[in-house]
């Protein structure tokens, strides 16, 4: 199994793989860097603090939004409990409740949910709370998708955002370059995991002679699925994110033998 995430993601996903018993290695093809400039996130912090008077709401887009949101809080402050933090999957649930968040302040689609998305997450959200005139924080990278952005202005919400972490192209060290290589000799024995369209989309520019069609590919959204085949994948499957539900993806294809990684 090819573990694609950033750091520190990837070297989790392959740590609780390899606990399962499947043979995975990492090969992140997303860099995540702190933000240009850092005070709007202190900022954020700073009104946050505040509650009542800052942020009703506050909703995560990852972990990696977590983790770099986190980095920049004031030394010996807590989350303020009234306050929800919102994500829309397991991964940024868990880096929540690792961040210090109370659980019953932490949102998600539920791990059953079988869809982890903006979607998902206002299913969950939308109807919890009161919209009109509520103070929302998104946190996030560079850009991103507007959809629950426009559900919540929609729904009367004041949406704020702040940008904590920066995307950029994978840069491999010498272990990722060997497993691509690998991957690229013996596409068979190989499995890919791509849990971002983006990381798919860096893929050309690290191999940019692969031909993809013996390749096979687990997806956690049907976007991303859908980007792994356009680029020529020859089996994507979506799968749950999570390392029990892609171990057993490959115990079923098949793939989770000591040739596969």
């Amino acid at each position: 199994m090819i573990v694609t995430r950033p750091q520190p993601q990837a070297d989790e996903w392959v740590a609780g793989l390899q606990a399962l018993g499947i043979q995975a290695g990492a090969l992140p093809l997303l860099g995540i860097a702190a933000p240009a400039d850092a005070r709007p996130v202190r900022a954020a912090w700073q009104r946050l603090l505040q509650t009542p008077a800052g942020f009703g709401v506050v909703m995560f887009v990852s972990p990696s939004a977590v983790e770099r949101f986190f980095a920049q809080r004031p030394a010996g402050s807590a989350w303020p409990p009234q306050v929800l933090a919102a994500g829309t999957g397991p991964g940024t649930r868990r880096a929540l409740l690792q961040a210090g968040v109370p659980a019953p302040a932490v949102v998600t689609p539920p791990e059953a949910a079988g869809q982890f998305d903006s979607e998902a997450l206002w299913g969950v959200l939308g109807g919890r709370l009161q919209w009109p005139g509520r103070s929302v924080l998104v946190v996030r990278g560079e850009g991103g998708r507007d959809w629950l952005a426009d559900t919540l202005r929609q729904h009367g919400a004041q949406l704020h955002f702040v940008e904590a972490y920066r995307r950029t192209a994978p840069v491999p060290d010498a272990a990722g370059l060997a497993l691509l290589q690998q991957a690229l000799a013996r596409p068979e024995a190989h499995c890919w995991l791509f849990s971002s369209s983006e990381a798919v989309g860096h893929l050309p520019a690290l191999a940019p002679a692969a031909r993809w069609l013996d390749s096979s590919a687990l997806a956690s959204h049907p976007r991303i699925a859908e980007a792994a085949t356009r680029l020529g994948f020859g089996r994507v499957q979506q799968v749950a994110p999570s390392p029990e539900a892609v171990a057993a993806a490959l115990r079923r294809a098949g793939l989770s033998g000591p040739a596969a990684v």
